[in-house]
């Protein structure tokens, strides 16, 4: 059996701006090797979460262990630790890339005679190598994402915490970002932040779900897909077998609505196995006049979809940066 090693623990991170909580008990670990998306609706909270986790930002209560180290009290060790790409890349555009990058390795404090070989293997990793004498000015808005990854992974951290690494970007941008971060994650574990659900599901293997200040669900996507549910369609002004369906094995879960097809019934198993043969089985038995059996799959839409109708659309950040 494989241990995992936690690379971040998040323990009851709770964070307010006056009257506005951004944060609420927020609880959860990313292991080493991980890629994990948080996802939730402008305004959740993952940016104020991602200032925290890198000490950018002190919580009012909880803790942050990066790697087994205090975010509060070893801020500058944790710091060497992580590669943060904020949403708006700080760039200096009169800079030309290799300019750029050995200042940054300067300020990184990177021996000097590592700079050379470390500042290459940003550049191959991001894929800059015809860009180097460039202005950053010059280039495209994917180009200078790419010139903040590549400074962003310069000094080979350990974790990588990067906030809507595509927004702003065009489709081809965007694909060729998402391959990079696949890439960054055979030696990074990553924590990435979007409201994009593709982009979860492009790159990531775990999801986090942010509403409201609070995770609503953390879960890998393959359980998201695991949880399927099975849909029973009767004719109109059938009686009710709501008894019988309870008593097949695994049910865990029953909702009832009236539709224009006919009576449906929702029916969620306790496991991964697919209920359908036990209610066909059930069904041709007590000759249910059936008009509809199929399997519905839970996808990481439909739940985010049920989370946001449920709880709102969460806190406007912007107007919580207004107030700090």
């Amino acid at each position: 059996m494989r241990w995992r090693t936690a690379v971040i623990e998040a323990k009851g991170i709770c964070k307010a701006y006056g009257p506005i909580l951004a944060l609420e008990d927020v609880s959860f670990q990313v292991d080493a090797g991980e890629v994990v998306g948080l996802l939730g609706p402008n305004g959740a909270g993952k940016t104020t979460l991602m200032k925290v986790l890198t000490g950018y930002l002190q919580p009012d209560e909880g803790e942050v262990l990066i790697d087994d180290l205090d975010v509060m009290t070893d801020t500058l060790a944790v710091q060497e630790r992580i590669g943060y790409l904020p949403e708006n890349a700080p760039l200096y555009p009169e800079m030309s890339v290799q300019a750029h990058l050995k200042m940054m390795a300067g300020l990184r404090q990177i021996p000097a005679s590592d700079r050379p070989a470390l500042i290459s293997r940003a550049v191959r990793a991001t894929s800059l190598e015809d860009h180097l004498t460039r202005p950053i000015s010059e280039l495209s808005k994917g180009f200078r994402q790419r010139v903040g990854l590549a400074q962003t992974i310069l000094h080979e951290p350990k974790l990588l915490i990067l906030d809507e690494p595509t927004v702003g970007l065009d489709p081809t941008q965007i694909i060729e970002v998402r391959h990079l971060i696949r890439r960054l994650a055979e030696r990074s574990t990553i924590l990435l932040s979007t409201h994009i659900l593709s982009e979860v599901e492009a790159v990531c293997d775990r999801v986090i779900v942010l509403l409201n200040g609070e995770v609503k669900v953390d879960a890998r996507l393959s359980e998201l897909s695991s949880q399927a549910a099975t849909i029973l369609v009767l004719q109109q002004g059938f009686t009710d077998v709501a008894d019988d369906l309870w008593n097949l094995n695994g049910v865990q879960e029953l909702e009832y609505r009236q539709t224009a097809d006919g009576q449906e019934y929702r029916i969620t198993g306790n496991n991964p196995e697919d209920l359908r043969p036990a209610v066909f089985d059930i069904a041709r038995t007590h000759n249910w006049p059936l008009r509809e059996l199929r399997r519905e799959v839970r996808t990481l839409e439909s739940v985010f979809n049920e989370l946001v109708s449920e709880g709102g659309n969460g806190i406007n950040e912007a107007d919580v940066e207004d107030e700090q």
